[in-house]
C-alpha cells in the first residue's frame, strides 16, 4: 500500500485523526506496521466505479477485511465503504492521492439487513 501511495496523502480513515502529506504518508506506516505485528490480514476490495478525468482519477466500492490474530483467537471481519482519489505524478505513475473509508452498516430502517449477533464486530484495531 505505501508502494501507491503519494507523498501527499491526505487520509481520513474512520477512527482515525485526519492526516495530510507527509504526515498522512507516516501515520499510514505505523498504523499498517502495527496491524501487521498483531494480525494477518485479507482484503478483498470490490470496485463499484473507476472515473477518469485528466490527470486525476477516483474510485468507491468497499474493503472486506479479515483480521486474524497472530497470537490466536478468533478472526475480525469488517467491511468499510470507501472512496479513493488518485493523480497521476510529474513521472506519469498514479499515485493515491486521497482516502476516505467508513464502517459499513445495515439501514436501520429496513430490519431485515441488520445482521444477527456476532455477525459483526465493532471497533478499532
Amino acid at each position: 500500500m505505501l508502494a501507491i501511495a503519494d507523498l501527499d496523502l491526505v487520509s481520513f480513515s474512520d477512527g482515525q485523526p485526519s492526516e495530510f502529506c507527509t504526515s498522512g504518508l507516516e501515520a499510514l506506516k505505523t498504523r499498517l506496521t502495527n496491524l501487521f505485528e498483531r494480525f494477518t490480514a485479507e482484503l478483498s476490495v470490490i470496485v463499484i466505479e473507476i472515473r477518469l478525468q485528466g490527470d486525476v482519477a477516483y474510485d468507491y466500492g468497499w474493503h472486506d477485511l479479515t483480521l486474524t490474530p497472530k497470537d490466536g483467537g478468533e478472526s475480525i471481519r469488517r467491511r468499510y465503504r470507501y472512496v479513493d482519489i488518485w493523480r497521476k505524478n510529474k513521472e506519469g505513475n498514479w499515485r493515491l492521492w486521497m482516502y476516505m473509508d467508513n464502517q459499513d452498516i445495515a439501514d436501520p430502517f429496513r430490519p431485515e439487513q441488520i445482521p444477527s449477533a456476532g455477525a459483526q464486530v465493532h471497533g478499532s484495531f
